[in-house]
């Protein structure tokens, strides 16, 4: 039988799980340090759209996308369009005192402040980008999200 109002009317959406130890935010991360920057933004979208306006790992998650989208355009050779969403990423990180506690540099990694700055760093001097194999990129930020490696295999600083 079908609804008028379409297949999916009066269907529940699942729970969403927003926090530093969710399955989707330790995914996107893993996702980021391996270079897939749009699968990781597309992560931590659903997390993102799940928290109310105000929360800090709201603000977290948004900074991480603008992240993500810098390293799209690092890698597509958009050199302003990367300097602008690092930067907004940036302003984020370094922006939100709440974002400067114990858990969330823990689940970083790092400092959100020492990632702000390597993050604009890459975009205002991006790397020279190796021609990979299909579905292998090569990671152009030289830090990590969450792992104390990073895939260049040096420590998070």
């Amino acid at each position: 039988m079908r609804d008028p109002d379409g297949h999916s009317y009066k269907q529940e959406t699942a729970p969403v799980n927003a926090s530093l130890e969710a399955e989707e935010f330790l995914w996107g991360c893993d996702l980021f340090n391996h270079g897939y920057y749009w699968e990781a933004h597309e992560a931590w979208e659903g997390l993102w759209h799940a928290l109310q306006k105000g929360d800090a790992l709201k603000d977290l998650l948004k900074a991480l996308i603008l992240l993500s989208a810098a390293g799209v355009k690092i890698r597509e050779g958009k050199g302003a369009a990367a300097v602008r969403h690092a930067g907004r990423g940036a302003a984020l990180l370094r922006g939100d005192r709440r974002l400067s506690g114990k858990a969330f540099a823990q689940a970083l990694g790092s400092s959100p402040e020492r990632i702000a700055s390597s993050a604009e760093a890459t975009a205002n001097n991006p790397p020279v980008l190796r021609v990979t194999a299909l579905g292998c990129p090569e990671p152009v930020f030289a830090f990590g999200i969450g792992d104390r490696l990073n895939p260049r295999g040096t420590a998070n600083t």
